[in-house]
């Protein structure tokens, strides 16, 4: 293994992509540098199941769509998970701003990226440390501190039940599993989303948690509460 890694589990990197003869290839370098397994998954294939491997996941850009990358997300933030998460294939800063204010990514990788500079990265996920670049980190930095000063401001307008909404949407719940729990009729929850949806010039459920990541941030959205009324 890579004098670089420290880790002493087993570790998979784990790339998430559509397989060709490239990615055979760039997988066969990384066995080779760095030492340990190496899979592939493509982008709608289950997440492998909770153990003792610790996962270094690359979330090849080209390929892996935003709904897939919540998938993976959640899978990520289970408390008996070992799933560090990178983004894979960048087209530049720009867009990894966008990922990693999006997705708690630990890792970014360019499409510029050398072999050999992409396996000292992987090196550093194993080793639980984060790969960014100064300059991206600086902005990420920048982002979250404005993010703070907007989460105290009013949200566009939604009211406490719209908020609700976005909470359980956030958990992938369905319209039917959010009536349930708000105990109101699956037409209110529409209405409710329909309104969500125009206050927040978005169009469908991704965009709106988008919007609650890159606005709202780490605030938190109210708590669930029993209500037997349909008013928002």
């Amino acid at each position: 293994m890579d004098s670089d890694v420290e880790s002493d589990k087993k570790v998979v990197v784990l790339l998430v992509t559509e397989i060709n003869p490239q990615s055979e290839l760039f997988m066969q370098y990384v066995r080779d540098r760095i030492g340990c397994e190496v899979e592939t998954l493509a982008p709608r294939d289950a997440v492998p199941a909770e153990d003792d491997i610790q996962r270094v996941v690359l979330l090849d850009a080209d390929h892996v769509n935003e709904k897939d990358m919540y998938h993976w997300e959640e899978s990520a933030a289970s408390d008996s998970a070992t799933l560090t998460l990178a983004a894979f294939n960048l087209a530049d800063e720009n867009q990894a701003v966008n990922l990693a204010t999006t997705f708690r990514l630990q890792g970014v990788f360019y499409r510029r990226d050398s072999l050999a500079l992409i396996c000292k990265g992987i090196a550093k996920l194993i080793n639980e440390e984060l790969w960014m670049s100064r300059n991206l980190m600086t902005r990420l930095i920048r982002f979250y501190r404005r993010q703070q000063i907007n989460a105290f401001r009013p949200a566009n307008g939604l009211t406490h039940r719209e908020l609700e909404i976005l909470r359980l949407l956030g958990t992938g719940a369905s319209n039917t599993e959010i009536a349930g729990q708000l105990f109101v009729s699956e037409h209110t929850v529409k209405s409710h989303l329909y309104n969500i949806f125009r206050k927040l010039k978005v169009r469908n459920r991704i965009q709106a948690m988008n919007w609650v990541r890159q606005n709202l941030g780490g605030a938190p959205l109210p708590p669930s509460s029993r209500s037997t009324s349909s008013d928002a």
